[in-house]
């Protein structure tokens, strides 16, 4: 079996597994999932979404969230590490969108990245789920699970992983194909315990079993 068609056979298998798979960060608007995914840097999803309430109750738009004090934004989000740094971000990706894009997130790859604390990930993970565009996301859950299935060979680096997955994953495949993986990597192909592949989907062709 080729990388490629080991590609197709876990993507199918994990539609049927995660049908309804999707991202677990709370947004009803673009530039709320920026702010989230700065927010999801070393922090549980399931924090960010109720930290973030509060920053809109009180930020309610781009404007609102771009005029804010920095230690103002730093005080709401605390509660998910890096305060410091994640408001200082945050307060200059917005300032970015109201002054050079006229308030609307692009939807170019390319103009993403180039917002203060976006990276390839939060680009990727961006165009995908809000303009329904090719992404591949290369989170911690992606990276453990493709090396344990067999996708990739030993390449731990996000964007080497991405440059590869690219190769094997159809692009209308890749965003939901990610987001699957993280219901996987949570649930049953778990970093911190031992994985569970007596009730894994993928353990007759996973190269790794019980790794």
């Amino acid at each position: 079996m080729t990388k490629k068609q080991r590609a197709l056979e876990v993507i199918e298998r994990l539609k049927k597994e995660y049908p309804d798979a999707g991202c677990t960060l709370d947004y009803d608007q673009a530039w709320k999932l920026l702010v989230s995914v700065r927010l999801a840097a070393q922090c549980t999803d399931a924090r960010v979404n109720v930290v973030v309430e509060g920053l809109y109750e009180k930020y309610s738009d781009v404007n609102a969230l771009a005029d804010a004090d920095v230690n103002d934004i730093e005080a709401i989000v605390r509660p998910c590490g890096l305060g410091r740094s994640k408001a200082r971000d945050i307060s200059a990706c917005m300032k970015m969108i109201r002054d050079e894009y006229g308030g609307k997130v692009p939807d170019d790859f390319d103009e993403l990245l180039k917002l203060p604390g976006v990276g390839r990930k939060s680009a990727n993970l961006i165009m995908g789920d809000v303009f329904g565009k090719p992404a591949i996301v290369t989170d911690t859950h992606c990276i453990r699970l493709v090396n344990r299935i067999g996708l990739v060979d030993g390449i731990k680096e996000p964007k080497k992983v991405e440059m590869a997955l690219w190769k094997i994953i159809p692009p209308e495949e890749g965003s939901d194909f990610c987001h699957r993986l993280v219901y996987h990597g949570r649930d049953v192909c778990t970093a911190r315990t031992k994985p569970h592949c007596d009730k894994c989907c993928l353990a007759d062709i996973c190269k790794k079993v019980g790794v």
